[in-house]
């Protein structure tokens, strides 16, 4: 997984993103409001108050949920999974304060009709379904093509020019 990281990084920086643009998510503001006090009085961050703040499924449809800005959090995570496995739920609860923190620094530089503002639960489960339902749609894209391609992973029907465009190092050696 090191590299995936790596890779996704990687993208994230030759496409500006990492920096131009706000890696944003959005927290239940009452538990935000809840882990900070937690932190505060140096009381326990359990992995059920990190749940409720990252994950809207338990919580009211009409619960507000504020942006957060990830750029903030102190590392890159694919997930809130990933996070809570790295640092624990004190230091995932830590990671979204920071996060919150910063989006409420930076937010005033972006134009107001591209900023962030906060939603319901059952908006941003909305917002989740359909990255969900466009994610599935990039995959069954992906799959169309890889099915055009032959089995080496060549057009197929190209048999002429065979081996023209592999790197050297996939050219099959030949000892005489």
């Amino acid at each position: 997984m090191p590299e995936e990281q790596k890779a996704a990084e990687a993208e994230a920086a030759a496409n500006g993103s990492a920096d131009d643009e706000g890696d944003y998510f959005y927290v239940c503001k009452k538990a935000l409001d809840t882990v900070r006090e937690k932190l505060k009085k140096g009381e326990e961050v359990t992995q059920a108050d990190v749940e409720v703040l990252a994950f809207p499924e338990g919580l009211a449809d009409t619960e507000l949920m504020v942006p957060v800005d990830m750029r903030g959090a102190g590392g890159d995570f694919e997930d809130v999974e990933q996070m809570v496995e790295k640092l624990g739920p004190k230091g995932a609860a830590e990671a979204f304060v920071k996060a919150a923190d910063h989006f409420e620094k930076t937010k005033d530089s972006l134009p107001e009709d591209e900023r962030p503002k906060p939603m319901t639960a059952t908006e941003w489960k909305a917002v989740l379904e359909e990255e969900d339902d466009m994610e599935g749609e990039e995959e069954e894209l992906l799959e169309g093509e890889e099915e055009e391609l032959g089995e080496d992973g060549e057009e197929e029907g190209g048999e002429e020019d065979k081996g023209a465009d592999e790197p050297a190092a996939k050219k099959a050696k030949t000892t005489e």
